[in-house]
């Protein structure tokens, strides 16, 4: 019987060899011999490998699309791409903003925006993460890309169980998304994969939040090349996440406590709250990172101390939403919370530069990529706000009803890194993209024979001339 399952194993081994080979064979471009009918002699091509059909169709069926969507859309293209508003030379310094496209897709119409990213390499790509803000209508979320080229559908979509929270894009790898949900779980989606699940996924084991993690940050990837990225959220753990060899990696970098003392600066004992929403990492140090809790504090961490902050910040009465390094200037980062008030700060000094009471909660706050004076910030009373510091120093150039639907909120704004255009959320899960005026992005005027200097020294001696008015005689520099 022994030679019996012999025999039988060698005859399944040969037939599985030739079953490989048969299928290398058809893998392999065949050589087909065909007859010219003019000269009658016998040419050889290469016949290329079986492919798809429907593969072979869908980049040319993307590229009709949006041909298609920019003949229907001809109008708001032809206003992104030359429209410049002459009305503004009657305005004095004000502003508008002009409303071109509007995003939504079927599948999110409950669902509030609640992350806006654009990608650093595409600059036509957004993200935009779906969920809700109240805890009693906690249900599925969405991940959605669009693209300006196709206002009418959306390039990628994912659906989660869990609402999403917070996204951003790797800055080296554009392909990669970090995204944090409401059931304290974090993720990658990677592009490149036509999958409808992530390519990696925190879990119960792997130390994901017991809270929701608001927001989500790729840093630089580490010495041994490792991709990774840090996560905050309402149970009080900012957590980095390293992608090593295919499995996601934890480690806390600092808990926020309610229930102990931290030592801070000069040997003061601090007493610690334990709610993270907001956080960001300095543009140039590394090491420096801010994070806003619902408290309405702003902590100075490191990455390098766990167990104490650097300073921290009596900011707001109530949480704050949103805090952000300015990109240009080394000390300055801004902050917006619930309690009406948007606050500019050097990160040196304990009181605020500027504040601006917008009369009602401000749902976002971001710094314009091309001038370090101009920002913008979103209200839930669905309007949107645009300063620009260097013109007025007191109030917006621009103040403008975004969203008309009763009881729908603005809830996050982004600027474009390279058209002047920003995109607003709502809680309806519409997307509205505005053009700025010429108002809104005045660049300095060349004087005559001379070439108006630009770049990030304009821009950091720009805002540090403001600040030296608004600093005390005396402050640390």
């Amino acid at each position: 019987s022994a030679s019996q399952w012999f025999i039988y194993d060698s005859y399944m081994e040969e037939l599985e060899r030739m079953e490989k080979a048969k299928e290398k064979e058809k893998a392999k471009p065949v050589s087909v011999k065909k007859e010219d009918t003019k000269t009658g002699r016998k040419l050889s091509y290469v016949e290329p490998p079986h492919v798809d059909s429907l593969s072979k169709v869908a980049k040319a069926a993307k590229i009709a699309e949006r041909m298609v969507n920019l003949n229907t859309f001809d109008d708001v293209a032809q206003d992104f791409k030359y429209f410049e508003d002459a009305s503004d030379e009657y305005r004095g310094q004000k502003g508008t903003l002009l409303p071109l496209w509007k995003f939504q897709y079927e599948k999110t119409k409950k669902l509030a925006v609640t992350a806006l990213s654009w990608n650093p390499k595409y600059k036509d790509l957004f993200a935009v993460g779906y969920g809700s803000y109240d805890f009693m209508k906690q249900g599925h979320g969405m991940l959605v890309l669009y693209t300006l080229k196709n206002p009418s559908f959306p390039e990628y979509s994912f659906s989660s169980e869990s609402g999403v929270m917070c996204l951003d894009f790797h800055s080296d790898h554009p392909y990669l998304l970090a995204v944090g949900f409401y059931d304290g779980n974090v993720a990658i989606y990677n592009l490149k994969k036509a999958n409808s699940q992530p390519s990696f996924k925190s879990s119960a084991k792997s130390g994901k939040h017991t809270e929701p993690v608001w927001q989500v940050k790729w840093q630089k990837d580490d010495t041994d090349n490792n991709s990774n990225f840090f996560s905050v959220s309402s149970d009080g753990r900012i957590v980095s996440w390293t992608l090593v060899k295919n499995e996601l990696v934890h480690m806390d970098v600092i808990k926020l406590s309610a229930d102990e003392t931290m030592q801070g600066p000069e040997g003061l004992q601090l007493q610690t709250l334990g709610s993270g929403i907001s956080f960001d990492f300095h543009k140039k140090i590394d090491y420096l990172f801010l994070v806003g809790t619902e408290e309405g504090k702003i902590y100075k961490c490191s990455k390098s101390y766990s167990s104490q902050f650097l300073d921290v910040f009596e900011a707001h009465h109530m949480a704050v939403d949103t805090v952000s390094w300015n990109p240009f200037h080394l000390k300055v980062f801004i902050s917006c919370s619930s309690d009406w008030t948007v606050k500019i700060w050097d990160h040196t000094i304990k009181t605020p530069l500027f504040v601006y009471d917008l009369s009602t909660a401000v749902g976002d706050v971001a710094w314009s990529p091309y001038s370090s004076t101009v920002f913008a910030a979103v209200t839930i009373d669905g309007q949107a706000h645009v300063f620009d510091l260097n013109i007025n120093k007191l109030e917006p150039l621009c103040t403008q009803l975004v969203v008309t639907r009763k009881k729908n909120k603005t809830t996050h704004v982004q600027f474009n890194p390279a058209y002047p255009i920003i995109i607003v959320g709502d809680e309806r899960g519409l997307i509205t993209c505005l053009k700025l005026s010429p108002n809104l992005r005045k660049m300095p005027k060349e004087k005559k024979g001379q070439e108006a200097k630009k770049g990030p020294e304009v821009e950091i001696a720009k805002l540090e001339k403001l600040l030296s008015l608004v600093r005390q005689p005396g402050s640390k520099e």
